[in-house]
């Protein structure tokens, strides 16, 4: 059997010898996992069975996945022979799982009560081959409020509603911020970078946020953040994570998404769910010449194009979501601390802030973040 698990295998905790009691199965090609499903059919599975979205199981990656050697090896024939066509890339373990069951032709997911997300110091854990880790925090100290610039891409339509939603949320934690728009309203007060408002992309503006970064006009920080005017952000959890990265090396980090990824193609960081860039990172952008073709193109699509031409890192953690909370299944959310959601379509988003995103103390944010890093970061 080959056992996969996340990206960093040294935050998880395996136990081989119950793994290698797991039954055998009479079939030659079996997956086997901690079967996750959704709600509700959502965006970011491309409305995969959208009568009934709870009958397609896909395994937590956390949890570790296994497959069976007859049928690595028939996908492996199949990669080879028919090259995957999946313009986009969203959410990996979702889009395996339906590669894998081939529209009914090839196994389902077979769940494994042995696979676990349990803290390894759970009652549960002894009966688990894999747990989540529960060992001390993996960085530094979080980085200080001074070191991160925060560029809210907003226009004057929502000034009244989506921006009202950031004060009363998550603007408090930002010592640098600033609202960009098409409308300068000293009210709020917003800035008017002189790019006309597009009704998607905005290339434009982020690209003109990008350069006022590396200028005087704004405090010289280490790091940039960009998020939408609808997005929900926990600005301190984001401090505790930022300080496993050196922001002196081009960083950029986000939630990534593929585009042609089989045709040699590229990923980049989905911007509604936040865009992180240290310094360093937006000087060689700006340095490479790299620029919109034009205002309303997609800005992070744009900016992974020009990350993939430099041979830049796109950086990826799963604490970022480019969707609400409801487009991801709630088991997979249950051993997160999340940094990000995006989208306030059809939710109350201050109820959502407080829900997923408020820590009562610095110290809550710092330990629930720690364990959730250990296979999440």
């Amino acid at each position: 059997m080959r056992v996969h698990s996340n990206m960093l295998m040294k935050k998880k905790k395996k136990n081989l010898s119950i793994l290698l009691k797991l039954p055998k199965k009479k079939e030659s090609e079996w997956f086997l996992g901690k079967p996750l499903h959704d709600e509700e059919s959502t965006i970011i599975h491309h409305y995969a069975f959208a009568e009934n979205p709870s009958i397609f199981k896909y395994p937590d990656f956390a949890a570790s996945w296994v497959l069976s050697i007859p049928l690595v090896v028939r996908l492996a024939n199949k990669v080879r022979d028919e090259p995957l066509k999946s313009d986009f890339t969203i959410d990996l373990k979702h889009e395996v799982a339906l590669y894998i069951w081939d529209s009914g032709k090839g196994p389902h997911l077979t769940a494994v009560p042995e696979l676990c997300t349990e803290p390894e110091d759970s009652p549960r854990a002894q009966s688990c081959a894999t747990t989540l880790s529960t060992e001390s925090p993996l960085c530094g100290e979080p980085v200080n409020k001074e070191d991160i610039f925060v560029a809210v891409k907003t226009c004057r339509k929502f000034h009244s509603e989506r921006v009202p939603v950031i004060k009363k949320t998550w603007e408090k934690d930002a010592l640098f911020l600033e609202y960009y728009s098409d409308h300068a309203d000293p009210s709020i007060p917003t800035i008017n970078l002189g790019v006309p408002n597009t009704e998607r992309g905005h290339c434009g503006k982020t690209f003109a946020i990008l350069k006022r970064f590396l200028s005087s006009a704004v405090p010289k920080t280490k790091w940039l953040l960009v998020v939408d005017d609808d997005t929900l952000i926990s600005l301190p959890r984001l401090q505790i994570l930022l300080s496993c990265y050196n922001p002196s090396e081009p960083v950029c980090l986000g939630e990534r998404y593929g585009y042609g990824l089989s045709q040699g193609g590229y990923s980049y960081i989905t911007g509604g769910g936040g865009m992180v860039f240290s310094r360093e990172a937006v000087l060689q952008l700006l340095n490479s010449g790299c620029k919109c073709y034009s205002n309303d193109a997609p800005d992070d699509m744009v900016l992974g194009m020009c990350l993939n031409a430099l041979g830049l890192p796109v950086i990826h953690s799963p604490l970022f979501h480019q969707a609400r909370p409801e487009d991801y299944a709630g088991d997979f959310l249950a051993h997160q601390v999340p940094i990000s959601f995006h989208k306030h379509w059809n939710i109350d988003p201050i109820a959502v802030f407080n829900k997923w995103l408020k820590d009562d103390s610095r110290a809550t944010a710092s330990d629930g973040l720690n364990k959730s890093a250990k296979t999440e970061l």
